[in-house]
């Protein structure tokens, strides 16, 4: 019974390391990634220009949007920031990388001529989940693989979840 016990502190170390940390790292980008759902709308961040007769991101990228992405994931950084005082600067750099990483699955989207709201698998869940990583990696501090391997898990995970709750809220016209 007693070697049960010292099993205990390892179990609360992995469950720190590996889910804890991690959630509290990629935060500032999902905080970004959501807030455009519940404060976006109005004028379209591309002010409906074109490049080559395609619309540049589509009518679903708004300064609103955009500006409250901003706004969201640099508050959690600092929010985080007198327990973990590097996450400031990595939350700015994650949230800047997602939503370059949401403006680029949109530009591609527009490229290929899918209709704004359409999705195209992956790139609409992990685009901006990767540009905000590469954009904080300089900085260190990323999970280990195993918190990395959760992260990508959970993101798939939350991107469905999270969407159909916009959707049945009617924040969102698709379910995706």
């Amino acid at each position: 019974m007693h070697h049960g016990m010292s099993m205990f502190p390892n179990m609360i170390y992995l469950i720190y390391s590996i889910v804890l940390l991690p959630i509290i790292y990629i935060f500032p980008a999902y905080a970004a990634n959501g807030a455009p759902v519940l404060f976006g709308g109005g004028k379209p961040l591309d002010f409906g220009k074109k490049l080559f007769g395609k619309r540049i991101f589509g009518d679903h990228k708004t300064i609103k949007g955009t500006a409250s992405s901003i706004i969201a994931g640099i508050a959690v950084g600092v929010i985080e920031y007198p327990f973990m005082h590097y996450m400031l600067a990595i939350a700015v750099l994650l949230t800047i990388g997602a939503n370059v990483g949401d403006l680029f699955g949109s530009f591609i989207k527009r490229r290929m001529s899918i209709k704004a709201g359409a999705s195209i698998p992956m790139l609409d869940q992990y685009g901006f989940f990767i540009f905000a990583l590469l954009l904080a990696f300089p900085l260190g501090h990323l999970p280990d693989a195993y918190g990395l391997i959760f992260l990508v898990m959970l993101t798939g995970l939350l991107h469905v979840l999270t969407n159909m709750g916009a959707h049945r809220l009617k924040l969102k016209d698709v379910p995706w």
